[in-house]
């Protein structure tokens, strides 16, 4: 994809707006994590039961899940910013009361309402980010995934640490942190536009029809299930203080950040969605029957949390792509329908572990966790032929990704085409025009296809561009081209998730078409962000059938193999 020459962009060259709401996102992934530490505090100090103070989890769950479904009708009516700012607001409040309060009851009522403000918060931070990032999406998104794994990381530490003082601590630090990200946001995020259709709030519901979809979210219920179970009840064997807690699940959240951002899509590039998630689910199956039968050893217990924040990282990241990949409805509606199923899950699995901890004894929540992680697998088996198909080829009713999208006249048949490949970058009308002039040079015809990525953060997922725009872009191009008096088509190549996904899907396509070569320009995502999320260009390059060349603007065109792939990032650093 076309390039800044020099140095790759940093991701963290963005404008103040993306900070603002990167900022906002640290604490608010801080929240679950940040009253894990306090749990046993928590039941002590207000002589609450473990299944009394499990309640804080389900009621801020279940409330988040429910409102999921009309978040989206709620920001197509007053716009992302106001949402985002509705959001906020709503968690100062409702964090501040829960930490004023003096009862149990009253802190599981006032994590509802947090629960309320993290929806309307979570639905719309990657889709305000990503349309705030003037400096490139992709480095914003890096910068979302660095807020997600800081905030997981860091709020058990911070939890522990407030935790250590009062157990009151931690609600006051995310109130307090939370109005200072409020302040920022309303200062300087600029407002969006709203979209230009309301979007019903019975849409996420009428979603849910699809088989594809309706079988992801069952499966994310089920995983979702044994997560919270583990997540509100591992505190109490551990027999630890809060501070003490605070280090172990911070080892936890590295983990959950690490394999989520860095190992998950490469894993997938490998073997492939639906492979590694069974592997993935039975593996936290055996995490938690390991907490099962060792739930007297606080050791075992230890060992066997902070081990299940790498299984639980690429879950997180593969099951939202899995959604993506077999939905056939507009993003938003798919996340906010996959977030209900997803958090009622949550919710209901430490009112239920609670009740049956009170009745037998805290060994069979952990063993009911288990049973649901297995049972997820036959679930998620009986969508696999339409997820495999989503992956790989068109079958009949599977949306594919990356999918092709044709723009402007058909191509020629018979014709061996030179392929360029370029994203919305502002040197890529140059890269095209380097292009063109290799294509007339060999007197072939030229085809722009524009690469058009899903950004897939946790459970979000927003289009980097619309249709609109990216159908004007290749426009644009192509109607430069003509005064030019090149003869060009265009593609729109969409894809969801990784980079290099879309890489292997450019090259098929440019087989299918017989294509003679395929352009590209230098990449702007420096060396992490393509570990992260694989290399396009890298992808392109191991799967084309023809040759790939490096267009530059100032220079000649330099075919590209693995080793020159390795002295050009070398370049870029």
């Amino acid at each position: 994809m076309s390039a800044p020459r020099g140095r790759a962009a940093s991701p963290f060259r963005q404008p103040k707006a993306v900070w603002a709401v990167a900022f906002a996102c640290v604490i608010s992934f801080m929240g679950i994590g940040l009253v894990d530490p306090i749990l046993p505090a928590l039941a002590e100090s207000l002589d609450a039961t473990p299944s009394q103070v499990s309640l804080l989890f389900s009621s801020y769950l279940i409330v988040t899940a429910v409102a999921m479904l009309f978040v989206g009708w709620v920001s197509s009516r007053i716009g992302a910013k106001r949402t985002l700012v509705t959001g906020l607001a709503v968690i100062v409040v409702f964090a501040a009361l829960a930490g004023a309060t003096g009862s149990i009851n009253g802190i599981v009522g006032f994590r509802a309402g947090w629960g309320l403000g993290n929806a309307l918060f979570i639905a719309t931070s990657l889709a305000v980010i990503v349309a705030s990032a003037s400096g490139g999406f992709s480095g914003a998104i890096i910068l979302y995934e660095t807020a997600l794994g800081l905030g997981i990381a860091v709020g058990p530490l911070l939890g522990g640490e407030l935790g250590g003082i009062s157990w009151r601590g931690p609600f006051f630090g995310v109130a307090a942190l939370m109005a200072v990200a409020l302040i920022a946001t309303l200062a300087l995020v600029p407002d969006l536009p709203r979209p230009k259709r309301v979007t019903s709030p019975l849409a996420p519901l009428k979603a849910l029809r699809h088989r594809g979809l309706l079988t992801m979210g069952i499966m994310a219920l089920l995983y979702n299930w044994g997560f919270f179970t583990m997540l509100g009840y591992a505190p109490y064997p551990m027999e630890l203080d809060a501070h003490e807690l605070g280090l172990v699940f911070t080892g936890w959240g590295l983990l959950v950040a690490a394999f989520s951002v860095f190992f998950a899509p490469r894993l997938q590039a490998r073997y492939g969605t639906a492979p590694v998630l069974y592997a993935n689910l039975l593996g936290l199956a055996v995490v938690m029957a390991v907490i099962a039968a060792g739930v007297t050893d606080p050791t075992t217990v230890i060992v066997a949390v902070v081990v299940s924040g790498a299984f639980i990282g690429v879950n997180n990241t593969l099951t939202t792509q899995a959604v993506m990949l077999v939905s056939p409805v507009e993003r938003p509606v798919a996340s906010s329908a996959y977030g209900f199923l997803r958090f009622i899950g949550g919710g209901l699995a430490p009112y239920v572990a609670g009740k049956l901890a009170d009745a037998t004894d805290l060994s069979v929540p952990f063993y009911l966790g288990a049973a649901t992680f297995l049972l997820a697998v036959p679930v998620l088996a009986s969508g696999h032929r339409l997820l495999g198909r989503a992956e790989t080829d068109p079958g009949e009713g599977a949306p594919v990704s990356p999918t092709l999208t044709p723009v402007g006249a058909p191509a020629a048949t018979g014709a061996s085409p030179v392929v360029v490949a370029v994203g919305s970058h502002h040197e890529a009308a140059a890269v095209v025009d380097a292009a063109a002039r290799l294509a007339r040079d060999t007197s072939s015809p030229l085809e722009v296809v524009h690469v058009r990525q899903t950004a897939v953060v946790e459970e979000q997922a927003a289009d980097t561009e619309t249709d609109a725009e990216a159908e004007a872009a290749v426009t644009a191009h192509l109607d430069r081209l003509g005064g030019l008096g090149v003869a060009a088509t265009g593609q729109i190549l969409t894809g969801v998730g990784d980079h290099a996904a879309a890489g292997r899907a450019l090259a098929r396509h440019a087989a299918e078409a017989g294509a003679r070569t395929i352009a590209v320009g230098r990449s702007p995502r420096g060396p992490l962000t393509q570990f992260a999320d694989g290399s396009f260009t890298t992808a392109l390059t191991h799967a084309a059938t023809c040759t790939v060349v490096l267009v530059d603007p100032d220079e000649e065109p330099r075919p590209l193999t693995v080793r020159s792939l390795t002295e050009l990032r070398a370049e870029t650093r």
